[in-house]
C-alpha cells in the first residue's frame, strides 16, 4: 500500500499527521525534501546562502505560518521523527529546491516576474479569513484552482510543480519495487498530481483538510533528539 499524506508548511496538523503515519506503521515515509533542505531543518541559518526569490518564498511561508502559531517545515520534522519512532527508512523524494527557484526565476517572462513580486509584496497584508477562503476554493476543487494558477504563473507552475509531481512519483515507483507499505508526506497541491502519474491501485491519499478536520488525540508531549539517515 503507498499512502500519499498532504500538508502545507503553514497548519499545526502535526499530531494528526503522526498519528495517521503510526496507523499505517510503513516500512518507507518519503518527505517533500532535499538534501539541503533536511539539513537546514536541523540547523540554524540554513537558508542564507539561498536564492534572493527563493528567500522571498519563505518568508512569505513564515508570515503566514505565523498566523497559525506554528513554524514552517515542522509538519516534515514530525514526518522524519515518527519514521525514527517507527524504525522505517526515511527517503528525500524532491528535487534540489534552490536548483528549482533558480531556473523558474529565469524561465519566466517579465510580466510573470512582475505578478510573482506583486503578489509577494501585497502577502503581507493578506488576513487570515483570506487564506481560509483561499484554501476552500483549492479543497472545493484543486484541479480547476491549479489550472487557474497555471494560467497567472505558466512558468512557476509547470517547473515548481509539474515537474516535480514526475521527480517525486518516480522516486515512489522505485521505492515501491523493494517496499509494500510506503507513506508520502508531501504538499497538498502535489497529491493528485503524484497520484495519477504512479497509475497504480493500491494508492490511497489523505488530504490536508481531512488532517485539519479530525480532532486531536492528546498525548504527553515526547522531544526526540536523533540523527536519521535518508535515501535521495
Amino acid at each position: 500500500m503507498i499512502t500519499i499524506i498532504g500538508v502545507a508548511h503553514v497548519f499545526d496538523i502535526s499530531r494528526n499527521l503522526e498519528n495517521a503515519i503510526i496507523e499505517r506503521n510503513p516500512s518507507v515515509v518519503c518527505v517533500e525534501l532535499d538534501s539541503a533542505r533536511f539539513q537546514a531543518l536541523y540547523s540554524s541559518g540554513g537558508e542564507r546562502d539561498l536564492p534572493f526569490i527563493y528567500m522571498m518564498l519563505a518568508n512569505f511561508q513564515k508570515k503566514i505560518a505565523k498566523k497559525y502559531g506554528t513554524e514552517v517545515g515542522r509538519e516534515m520534522i514530525t514526518a522524519v521523527e515518527t519514521a525514527k519512532m517507527l524504525n522505517a527508512k526515511l527517503a528525500c523524494i524532491d528535487m534540489e529546491a534552490s536548483k528549482i527557484v533558480s531556473e523558474f526565476w529565469r524561465s519566466m517572462t517579465r510580466v510573470e516576474r512582475i505578478k510573482l513580486l506583486f503578489a509577494l509584496f501585497t502577502s503581507i497584508f493578506i488576513r487570515k479569513k483570506r487564506i481560509e477562503k483561499e484554501l476552500k476554493r483549492f479543497e472545493e476543487n484543486d484541479e480547476y484552482y491549479l489550472e487557474s494558477f497555471g494560467r497567472e504563473f505558466p512558468t512557476a507552475k509547470s517547473v515548481l510543480i509539474d515537474e516535480r509531481n514526475v521527480h517525486m512519483a518516480e522516486s515512489i515507483k522505485k521505492l515501491s519495487v523493494e517496499h509494500e507499505n510506503i507513506v508520502a508526506v508531501v504538499g497538498d497541491g502535489h497529491v493528485e498530481g503524484i497520484r495519477k502519474l504512479l497509475g497504480l491501485s493500491n494508492v490511497e491519499t489523505i488530504r490536508l483538510s481531512q488532517l485539519r478536520q479530525k480532532e486531536s488525540i492528546k498525548m504527553d508531549e515526547v522531544t526526540i533528539s536523533y540523527e536519521i539517515p535518508y535515501e535521495n
